[in-house]
C-alpha cells in the first residue's frame, strides 16, 4: 500500500483504503467467480475484442478476486495504476483519479442477493468492468482525456446533496444489515433531494457523457454492436440484455447524450452506439468548449457560486485563486465587477501556489475586483516597476485606483510579486476599497492583496494548486477503513470455504466423502442456497463422481427455482455451463 500512496496525489489520499483482502469471504469468492463465468462465457463474443485479453492483462482471473496492488503493478505498463476506495465518491474525485492514471476500484463486492446488479459500487463492477477496456490504446486515451476535463466541472450545490443522498440509499441497500424503516427513509430523502435539483449542470452534462460511454457505452453498429461499458461488462443481466431487442440502441450523438439522464438503481431502457473511439475523444473536446474552464466570465463565476465548493477562478494575468464563492457584486449590465470567497483561500501562478499565499495566510476568505483600471493601460501587468511609476504606482508611495466599474482602492504598495515578467500582486498597507457607500476592504483588516487582471478567464472545481492546497489532509495509514461486516466463520461460510479448498487443491483427500457431508448439510440447514449447489454439482461432474448426487442436486436447483423470481434464470445459466 505505501508504493502507491506516493503515487496517488495528496488531495486524493483521503478517498484511499486498504482492501484488507484477507477478509472477503468464501461466498464472496464464490459471487465473484460465478459472476466472472458467465459474463466471461458470454461476453468473449459481444464485448469489445479487448475485453478478453484486457482480463488477464489487466492482473484480473476469473476463479478469485484481485488483488489491487497486483492490478496496479499489472496496469503500469499501459499507463495506468490501481487503488483501493471505499464506495461512492464524487463524480469530479473519480474523473480526477483517472486524470492522473489511476483506476479507483470499491473494496467491497456485492451480495449473494445482488449478484445480477447492484447500484453500489463493487470491485466486479470497478475492477473486471473498467480495467481490460483500459488496455486498448485509443480508449484509454479518452478515459485519460475525460478525467482532465470532466475533474474540472461544475456541479450545484442541489446536485452534491443528492450525492450524499444516493450514495447512503445504494450503501444501505447492499449492506445487508439495515432495517427495511432505514432504507424507506434514505429512499425518501434521496427522492426529496432529487426534487430539488431543477438546473442542468455542467457536471451533470458530463457525468451523462460518461455514464452512456465508459459505463454503458456499444460500439459499432446499430446491427451488431460490442460491448465496451463497465456496467455492461460487469452485470450478469444488463451485460446479455444489452445486445437483445429489449433494449433500444441509439446512435451516439452528444446533444442526444447530455439531454439523456439515468437511473443507477434500475437497468437501463436505451443505450448509445458510437462508431468508434475517436468519435468519443472528439465529442469530450467539444463539449469542453461550453465549460466554465474554456468559458470563463460571470457566466462561469455564477456556476461556482451555486456550487458552493471549492473552485478555482483565474484571471487574464494568469493569477489563480482557490476557495469557495461566497458573493458576486455586478455592475448595471449584470457583470461581474468584484468577488468574494468565504474560509480558507490561496493564490497561484500555473497551478503552483504562490508562496505566502496559502491557506494560513488568507484563512478568512479573499476579495478580488475584476475589471478595467482607468487610470492605467491595459497592459500594465506586463510594466517594469520604472513604467508603473510614471503612473503613480511605487512601493511607498500613496495611490489611488479608480475602476471602470465604480470600484476605488487606495492604500500604500508595499510589494509587487510578479512571475514569468507579469505583474500578478500588489500588495498594500492602510488599505480601502469602497463600491459607492459600500466598504469592501478596510485599513484596520491588514495587508490587502490587489489581484491583477481585468478578466476571469476560467473557472474550475477543485484547488489550482491541490498538493499544497490539501495538504493537510489525514495521511491515508491513518484512515478508518471500511466499517463492512465480515462473517466468515459461519456455517454456511464454512461450508462455502470447503468446497473452494477442494477445487483448488488437487491433493485433498476423502473427496467424496466431505462433499456427501456437505450435501447433506445443505439439504437440512440450507434448502434455498443454490450457489454453492451449482459449485458442488460442478465438482462432480468434473471428476465424474457421486452420479445419485448429481441427480439429487438438481433435483433440489428445481425446486429452489420457485423461491425468488431472480433464480431461475440464475440457475439455468449455472447449469448451462456445467
Amino acid at each position: 500500500m505505501k508504493q502507491m500512496v506516493r503515487k496517488i496525489p495528496k488531495h486524493l489520499q483521503k478517498y484511499v483504503v486498504d482492501q484488507q483482502y484477507e477478509k472477503y469471504t468464501p461466498i464472496n469468492q464464490a459471487v465473484w467467480r460465478y459472476v466472472m463465468r458467465q459474463n466471461h462465457n458470454f461476453l468473449k463474443d459481444i464485448a469489445h475484442p479487448s475485453y478478453t485479453s484486457g482480463l488477464k492483462a489487466s492482473g484480473i482471473a476469473i476463479e478469485k478476486i484481485p488483488n489491487v496492488n497486483e492490478m496496479n503493478e499489472a496496469l503500469a505498463p499501459f499507463g495506468w495504476g490501481a487503488a483501493n476506495i471505499d464506495g461512492f465518491i464524487p463524480g469530479v474525485v473519480f474523473f480526477d483519479f483517472q486524470a492522473h492514471g489511476i483506476l479507483p476500484i470499491a473494496s467491497d463486492i456485492r451480495k449473494l442477493e445482488n449478484i445480477q446488479y447492484t447500484p453500489a459500487p463493487d470491485i466486479i463492477h470497478e475492477a473486471a468492468g473498467h480495467a481490460p477496456i483500459l488496455c486498448e490504446e485509443k480508449f484509454s486515451e479518452y478515459v485519460k482525456l475525460f478525467g482532465e476535463i470532466g475533474s474540472k466541472a461544475l456541479a450545484t450545490k442541489e446536485e452534491h446533496e443528492l450525492f450524499e443522498a444516493v450514495r447512503t440509499y445504494s450503501n444501505l441497500l447492499e449492506s445487508g444489515t439495515a432495517t427495511q424503516e432505514e432504507i424507506e427513509q434514505a429512499k425518501a430523502n434521496f427522492e426529496e433531494k432529487q426534487k430539488a435539483v431543477t438546473e442542468l449542470s455542467e457536471a451533470e452534462q458530463i457525468s451523462r457523457l460518461y455514464w452512456w460511454t465508459v459505463e454503458y457505452g456499444l460500439i459499432g453498429t446499430i446491427e451488431n454492436p460490442k460491448i465496451y461499458g463497465a456496467g455492461l461488462l460487469s452485470s450478469v443481466q444488463e451485460g446479455r440484455n444489452s445486445v437483445t431487442d429489449e433494449v433500444e440502441k441509439i446512435p451516439f450523438d452528444l446533444e442526444k447524450v447530455i439531454s439523456t439522464g439515468f437511473d443507477i438503481t434500475k437497468p437501463q431502457p436505451q443505450l448509445f452506439v458510437c462508431e468508434s473511439f475517436d468519435q468519443l475523444i472528439d465529442a469530450v473536446k467539444e463539449f469542453s468548449k461550453r465549460m466554465a474552464y474554456t468559458v470563463g466570465g460571470t457566466e462561469s463565476l455564477e456556476k461556482a457560486l451555486r456550487s458552493n465548493r471549492t473552485a478555482t477562478y483565474e484571471f487574464s494575468s494568469g493569477l489563480q485563486l482557490t476557495g469557495t464563492l461566497k458573493k458576486i457584486w455586478k455592475d448595471e449590465n449584470g457583470e461581474a465587477i468584484y468577488l468574494k470567497t468565504d474560509g480558507p483561500s490561496a493564490l497561484a501562478y500555473q497551478r503552483e501556489e504562490i508562496n505566502g499565499h496559502g491557506k494560513e495566510t488568507h484563512q478568512d476568505g479573499f476579495g478580488a475586483p475584476i475589471g478595467k483600471i482607468v487610470s492605467l493601460p491595459a497592459d500594465y501587468e506586463k510594466m517594469s516597476d520604472e513604467q508603473l511609476a510614471q503612473y503613480g504606482v511605487e512601493v511607498g508611495k500613496k495611490l489611488s485606483l479608480k475602476y471602470l466599474s465604480g470600484v476605488q482602492i487606495g492604500g500604500v504598495p508595499t510589494n509587487f510579486v510578479r512571475n514569468d515578467g507579469r505583474l500578478l500582486i500588489i500588495q498594500l498597507t492602510d488599505c480601502t476599497v469602497q463600491l459607492g457607500d459600500e466598504m469592501l476592504f478596510e485599513p484596520e483588516w491588514g495587508l490587502y492583496d490587489l489581484v491583477i487582471g481585468e478578466k476571469v478567464t476560467s473557472v474550475f472545481a477543485g484547488a489550482a494548486d491541490n498538493e499544497k492546497f490539501y495538504a493537510d489532509l489525514e495521511p491515508v495509514e491513518q484512515k478508518p477503513i471500511t466499517k463492512r461486516e465480515y462473517t466468515p466463520h459461519t456455517p454456511l461460510e464454512k461450508l462455502y470455504g470447503t468446497v473452494r479448498n477442494i477445487r483448488e487443491n488437487e491433493s485433498v483427500n476423502n473427496i467424496e466423502s466431505t462433499l456427501l457431508t456437505i450435501i447433506d448439510t445443505l439439504t437440512t440447514d440450507f434448502p434455498n442456497d443454490w450457489l454453492l449447489r451449482l459449485e458442488i454439482l460442478e465438482l462432480l461432474s468434473e471428476k465424474n463422481i457421486l452420479s445419485d448426487q448429481q441427480k439429487l442436486l438438481r433435483q433440489q436447483l428445481e425446486k429452489i427455482k420457485h423461491v425468488n423470481d431472480e433464480y431461475p434464470v440464475l440457475i439455468d445459466r449455472g447449469l448451462k455451463l456445467i
